[in-house]
């Protein structure tokens, strides 16, 4: 039988003590851990440190910040982690104003409410007021920031005139609608139901004619100029045919565009593939 080395029982007694020991003095400092680290989340949620001490808003165009964290429901004070953010966001998304919000915690106090309002049709003057309306015909009158942005004046419509207005612009291609910097509503001459408004284009000519044919008919526009003489400034009549009607000339030219109504289709077309529009 050859030698081996025989360990007692006596001998191993105390390492197992020692690692028994030391196992429960990790788990020990792992509770805690565990134990400490939940005191100090319970401190830090009933300490200021959780509170709201800001609140900012970003994307606005229209509407003032006040008015926007008024609509949320935010108040600075409030805690932090306490707040639904989908659920504020799905309330502010109810003002028709407002396409899309959400909202956004910044570490350690701040919030962020992001928006996008909806597109901007022009803006009307009340003295030295300006005043936007939106894409579907509102005015927004209060709450609104003291600015004018890049889009047409509209003057002397009413309510369910600028309705009509908008629900007409919306087939206008952006390119063409870029060149407008005023829309003015003109009084028939005789008592018809109708609405003729003029249009008053950046490159100096005015396009006039009833609401819906003037629009229909409006991406023929750059079409329509390139036939006339450089120099030639005046009104381009858009109705059942179109004339042009120079400022220093009594008579009226027509204007033929039957020839450039497929050229016109066609880059039609090719602008709504670049934009991804159908």
């Amino acid at each position: 039988m050859s030698d081996k080395n025989i360990v007692s029982i006596e001998d191993r007694i105390p390492k197992l003590k020692q690692a028994r020991k030391k196992k429960a003095n990790r788990r020990l400092i792992f509770y805690l851990s565990i134990f400490f680290i939940l005191i100090a989340v319970i401190i830090y949620l009933q300490s200021p440190w959780s509170e709201v001490r800001s609140i900012e808003v970003n994307g606005n165009v229209f509407l003032t910040d006040e008015y926007i964290i008024d609509e949320s429901g935010l108040t600075e004070g409030m805690n932090i982690w306490s707040l639904n953010g989908s659920s504020v966001a799905s309330d502010m998304e109810e003002n028709p104003v407002i396409e899309q919000a959400s909202i956004n915690r910044r570490f350690p106090s701040t919030v962020l409410i992001e928006v996008e309002e909806q597109s901007v049709l022009g803006y009307v003057q009340d003295g030295r007021a300006f005043y936007p309306v939106l894409a579907d015909g509102q005015v927004i009158q209060q709450n609104a920031r003291a600015s004018i942005g890049n889009a047409p004046l509209i003057s002397d419509f009413n309510e369910s005139q600028l309705t009509e207005l908008a629900a007409e612009m919306e087939g206008v291609r952006p390119s063409i609608f870029n060149m407008i910097s005023e829309i003015e509503r003109k009084e028939p001459e005789e008592d018809v139901d109708t609405t003729l408004i003029t249009l008053y284009m950046s490159d100096g000519f005015l396009v006039e004619g009833n609401v819906d044919q003037v629009l229909d008919k409006l991406d023929y526009y750059p079409s329509i100029v390139s036939q006339l003489e450089e120099d030639d400034k005046g009104i381009i009549h858009m109705g059942v045919g179109i004339y042009f009607e120079s400022f220093e000339k009594d008579e009226m030219e027509e204007v033929d565009i039957e020839d450039e109504i497929e050229e016109i289709n066609e880059e039609v077309n090719e602008e709504n593939e670049n934009t991804g529009n159908e």
